[in-house]
């Protein structure tokens, strides 16, 4: 009984000592509450590459499908085949790709518990968002990790398309799936920055009129990422990534900016919560001699 405690102790992210009002926690139950979160996404990416080695032939059709339209695409004018290695790639291969699956599936997950885990140091109007993140967070990974998987097999066309036409290409699978795999999370990792601004907005760490004034350097720096971070070197790849991007970061902008207006106005309205309609303003203005003398008026015409 002790021994099954002591382990499910392990996964616990509460902490043992008093925290702060403003959040603040000990350096060891920081380091606690980290361990039991990557424990908690250990065991839900065991559970669900387990059930995903049970789908291996569907999920080996979808990963080999854009080598497949690539492969339509090009004719006859490469021959190219996909083929396994070694004597024990097809097992690695499998392992990879259900992992891939869990990873892919199970981003709502795994990206609450870094949510979850900065969230203890933000201030209790900042924790609400809490649920917003949650919500947008895992179907905006997927929608970027399909992106990317619309995308591969243009990529793919343009790059075996080097291929003399008196050579023939054979891909080694393993290879291919891990520029399969660099591709997909590179796309599910971009679409997740615009939503990150928004909630730095929600914490007044970044305002809507710094993104407007450096828009074009951020525009830019999302074509200098797409570049770079696409394993595939086609434009097209490069263009499928930055556009979405720059999508996303337009619409981030436009929600930080009618957030800040929006707070603009609820602090205005504080300001001024507690003075009456008929009360007088506090503001006093005292004329001196230069302002008699303008207006051909004395001190005693007063």
């Amino acid at each position: 009984m002790s021994i099954a405690t002591g382990v499910l102790g392990l996964f616990s992210t509460k902490p043992r000592q008093p925290v702060s009002a403003d959040g603040r926690m000990a350096l060891a139950d920081h380091l606690r509450e980290l361990r039991g979160r990557l424990l908690k996404v250990a065991l839900f990416l065991v559970v669900g590459t387990t059930i995903a080695w049970f789908f291996y032939g569907e999920l080996f059709d979808l990963i080999r499908g854009p080598y497949t339209r690539a492969q339509t695409s090009l004719g006859g004018n490469v021959e190219t085949e996909i083929i396994f290695s070694g004597v024990t790639d097809p097992l690695m291969v499998q392992l990879k790709m259900s992992a891939l699956a869990a990873v892919v599936l199970g981003s709502p997950f795994w990206l609450y518990q870094i949510w979850a885990f900065v969230m203890p140091g933000l201030h209790p109007k900042e924790k609400r968002w809490t649920k917003l993140f949650v919500a947008v967070a895992g179907p905006l990974f997927i929608a970027g990790v399909a992106v990317g998987y619309y995308v591969l097999p243009k990529g793919l066309t343009v790059l075996i398309g080097f291929t003399p036409e008196s050579v023939q290409n054979l891909v080694e699978f393993g290879r291919y799936f891990s520029f399969f795999t660099r591709m997909l999370l590179v796309f599910g990792v971009a679409f997740e920055i615009p939503l990150f601004v928004v909630l730095l907005n929600l914490a007044g760490v970044v305002s809507g009129a710094a993104l407007k004034a450096h828009r074009p350097w951020i525009i830019l720096g999302a074509f200098i990422f797409a570049a770079v971070a696409t394993p595939s070197t086609d434009p097209f790849s490069m263009i499928m990534l930055a556009l979405p991007m720059v999508a996303l970061f337009l619409i981030s902008e436009v929600i930080a900016r009618t957030v800040d207006r929006r707070r603009a106005r609820r602090d205005a309205s504080a300001e001024y919560a507690g003075i009456g309609d008929d009360e007088a303003s506090p503001l006093t203005y005292e004329r001196n001699d230069e302002d008699y003398r303008a207006s051909g008026l004395g001190r005693e015409d007063d």
